[in-house]
């Protein structure tokens, strides 16, 4: 098979990171492998091995990318978000991002990654960072900004989850919006009403 002319130009890892994303989108990660990315980037079978020693380090690769474009969004939904409703807004992106791109979101989240990813790892804190200082925006008098982010985060990646596999109705774009701002609201609404019952018992 000729090689890609991609390859010549010193853009291997480019047209390895396009033809994993091709195959993730077409089969789902079960289609996935450095010799299924080769044949597609009209590469040799050895190519995709100078930029990633194994699958794990070509999804990490995938997964690296899909949390920039994720964040990319998350920040389109609201460029400063300082409020619960503003939250709320972002939290409706997340679980957009996740249905329009249902197999990148499963490889940034299900799949094995390698560890020693920098790419991945920086990628995967800049996200964490992200949520951290909206919550720290939107709540800035709350004890544990912290501990508040990693609910947040967790309430809406459980959300993303819940509408991919079928447990929500994601029949529509204003359904899921509906559904993930009233929980996010939820969340905020019954906090003071538990620390109110706690203070009275």
């Amino acid at each position: 098979m000729p090689q890609n002319s991609a390859y010549h130009h010193g853009d291997l890892r480019a047209a390895c990171l396009r033809a994993a994303r091709e195959l993730l989108e077409e089969d789902g990660s079960a289609g996935l492998s450095l010799r299924a990315v080769a044949r597609r980037a009209g590469v040799s079978a050895t190519a995709p091995y100078r930029h990633y020693a194994d699958r794990e380090a070509l999804v990490s690769a995938v997964a690296a990318e899909g949390y920039r474009e994720l964040a990319q969004d998350l920040a389109a939904a609201h460029p400063a978000p300082s409020t619960p409703d503003d939250l709320a807004a972002v939290a409706v992106a997340y679980v957009r991002f996740a249905l329009d791109h249902p197999a990148l979101f499963r490889a940034m989240f299900a799949e094995p990654c390698d560890p020693t990813s920098e790419e991945r790892v920086a990628a995967t804190a800049a996200i964490s960072q992200y949520v951290q200082g909206i919550v720290r925006d939107a709540f800035p008098g709350a004890d544990d900004t912290g501990a508040l982010a990693t609910t947040v985060w967790a309430l809406v990646h459980g959300l993303a989850f819940l509408h991919l596999d079928g447990k929500l109705d994601a029949s529509t774009p204003e359904i899921v919006a509906d559904q993930v701002r009233s929980s996010v609201s939820a969340l905020f609404t019954v906090s003071p009403a538990i620390q109110g019952a706690t203070a009275a018992g």
